[in-house]
């Protein structure tokens, strides 16, 4: 299901920057990298002490935002955003500054079987980010928006309470021998990346942010960046050319 998606504006780094995106790394960001840091169930994974939200979403009300896309005056968080059991977490919908439900066992179950098929096809991946606390989130905004200011900073790199990693059900990847293109979209062009994009549904992952689909997600193309949503409604995205938010009919 598909609706009509607020347009962010797109801002344009000088060419001296770095191509980042919404993960915004744990390591210090280089010339050659973007921004990133630092379940094998069939089930749908949930998060716990939040009450789903019922399956017809109601019409969201139009609301006014800023520069990086963000709702102006948001009240803060009080609980996390779930649609038919899958949680939500972008520009439109925050979560408080107190969940901290870790790394998701079953996404990480998953990754070690995805892993295991890729060890089979001749490559091995590192999931070299996955969970991160609201707090260490902050630390890294606060960087990126001192080094490139806060409209480019908020193309590559989530406010804290709204990004994804806060999850824990999302994993960066790379590559074990070629660590250099960790949070490098060269990594989407190497032979493990264009693996790890047409196969990755089948253990349950999404390319959460992909190339063309930055006015839906609200973020930069992220070869790396995979969300862990459950092998069903992975492969119906992945074979839809689809996001998440499109899958679930919300805005970003």
């Amino acid at each position: 299901m598909k609706k009509s998606f607020i347009q962010f504006p797109v801002i344009a780094l000088a060419a001296s920057a770095m191509v980042l995106a919404a993960c915004s790394n744990d390591e210090e960001p280089t010339a050659d990298k973007k921004a990133a840091t630092e379940q094998t169930s069939e089930e749908t994974p949930t998060d716990n002490g939040t009450e789903e939200t019922p399956e017809q979403q109601p019409a969201e009300p139009e609301v006014e935002r800023d520069a990086g896309g963000y709702i102006i005056d948001q009240a803060p968080a009080t609980a996390v955003k779930k649609v038919d059991g899958i949680v939500i977490a972008n520009k439109r919908y925050p979560m408080p500054g107190d969940y901290a439900p870790g790394e998701s066992a079953d996404a990480r179950a998953a990754f070690a079987k995805l892993n295991a098929a890729a060890q089979q096809a001749g490559y091995t991946f590192n999931a070299f980010s996955t969970y991160r606390s609201y707090d260490r989130q902050t630390e890294l905004y606060n960087n990126y928006v001192a080094k490139d200011g806060q409209e480019a900073a908020d193309r590559y790199s989530a406010r804290p309470g709204f990004s994804e990693h806060q999850t824990g059900l999302a994993f960066d990847i790379g590559e074990t021998s070629n660590p250099n293109d960790y949070a490098s979209n060269r990594f989407g062009e190497t032979a493990a990346g264009k693996w790890l994009a047409e196969n990755a549904h089948d253990y349950g992952f999404i390319m959460r942010y992909p190339d063309g689909k930055e006015e839906v997600t609200g973020y930069m193309y992220e070869s790396w960046h995979f969300r862990y949503v459950g092998n069903d409604i992975a492969t119906e995205i992945y074979n839809n050319d689809s996001t998440l938010e499109e899958y679930l009919g919300v805005e970003g």
